[in-house]
C-alpha cells in the first residue's frame, strides 16, 4: 500500500483521471498527490459543522444503503452466509477515508480498507450537468447500490481475487477492472429487481438507472470530456457494457447471472 491506497483504490484513481480529462501518467500523479493531501472537513459525525442533521439526501442515502443492506442479508442467507454491512459517510468538499483523502471530484467511492461507502451528493449534480445524466431519486438509488456491489465483491473475497490477477499480470489489468465494475452495475440492478414490486418505483423510473448507467460509461465520459474515446484505457465498461449488466441484474434478480468473469 503505498500513499494510504491500495492497488484498486490506485484503478479508481486512474479512472478518475480519465474521466476529468487527464490523458497523461503526469496527471494522474497530480491527482493522487491532491487526494494525499487534502484536507478533511468531515467531522465525527460524518459531516462539515454547516452540514450537520438528518437532511434529505441523508434519509435518502441510509434508506436506499437499508433497502440493499435487507437484500443482501437474503442473499447470504440463502447462501448459508452472514452478511456485514457496510458503513456509510456523506461529506462536501473533502474527507479522510481508509483509502487515502477523497475529494468531490472523485465521486461517490467505496474503499475497502475500512469497508465504507463515502457520497458527495454532489457528485450527481456532475452527473446531469457534465454528463448527460436525467438524473432522479432512481439513478441516484443506482450509484449508491453500485457501491454496495463493490462492497459485496470485497465481503466475498472477489475484490481480494482481482487484485491478485491483477498483480500476476499487469496487462489485464483494465479488463478487469472493467469485469468488476459491470458486476457492481449487475449488482444494482438486483437491487431495483428486489423493489419492482413494492410501490416504490413510479412509471418508467427504472429508466432513470438505466440512464444513469449508460451515462458513466468510459466512452461516453471520454467522449463528453475529452471529444474522443480511448477503448484501450477503460477501466469501467462502455455504456452498452453497463446498461446490459444492470439490465441483467434487472431483469433476473439473481447473483448467479451476475458473473461478469466468465
Amino acid at each position: 500500500m503505498a500513499g494510504g491506497i491500495g492497488g484498486m483504490g490506485l484503478l479508481f484513481v486512474v479512472a478518475v483521471a480519465i474521466m476529468g480529462g487527464g490523458d497523461s501518467a503526469m496527471e494522474v500523479m497530480d491527482v493522487l498527490q491532491d487526494m494525499n493531501s487534502t484536507t478533511s472537513y468531515q467531522q465525527e459525525g460524518g459531516q462539515a459543522p454547516q452540514f450537520e442533521g438528518a437532511d434529505e439526501y441523508e434519509v435518502f442515502a441510509s434508506t436506499v444503503l437499508g433497502s440493499n443492506n435487507a437484500m443482501w442479508e437474503q442473499v447470504f442467507d440463502q447462501g448459508g452466509r452472514d452478511y456485514r454491512a457496510p458503513k456509510l459517510v456523506l461529506f462536501r468538499e473533502a474527507t479522510q477515508s481508509g483509502c487515502g483523502g477523497a475529494r468531490s471530484a472523485i465521486g461517490p467511492h467505496y474503499c475497502p480498507v475500512d469497508e465504507t461507502m463515502y457520497l458527495d451528493e454532489t457528485f450527481f449534480d456532475e452527473l446531469q450537468k457534465r454528463f448527460g445524466a436525467k438524473g432522479g431519486d432512481v439513478a441516484e438509488a443506482y450509484v449508491i447500490s453500485h457501491e454496495v456491489g463493490h462492497h459485496i465483491q470485497t465481503v466475498l473475497g472477489i475484490s481480494d481475487q482481482v487484485r491478485a490477477a491483477q498483480n500476476k499480470n499487469p496487462k489485464s489489468a483494465n479488463g478487469l477492472s472493467i469485469k468488476q465494475e459491470l458486476q457492481a452495475d449487475c449488482f444494482a440492478g438486483m437491487w431495483v429487481h428486489s423493489i419492482k414490486n413494492q410501490g416504490v418505483l413510479g412509471r418508467n423510473e427504472v429508466y432513470e438507472a438505466i440512464d444513469a448507467a449508460e451515462a458513466v460509461g468510459d466512452d461516453r465520459i471520454q467522449e463528453a470530456v475529452n471529444g474522443r474515446v480511448h477503448p484501450e484505457s477503460w477501466t469501467h465498461g462502455s455504456s452498452a457494457d453497463r446498461k446490459k449488466w444492470f439490465n441483467i441484474g434487472y431483469e433476473y434478480g439473481n447473483f448467479n447471472r451476475c458473473n461478469t468473469f466468465e
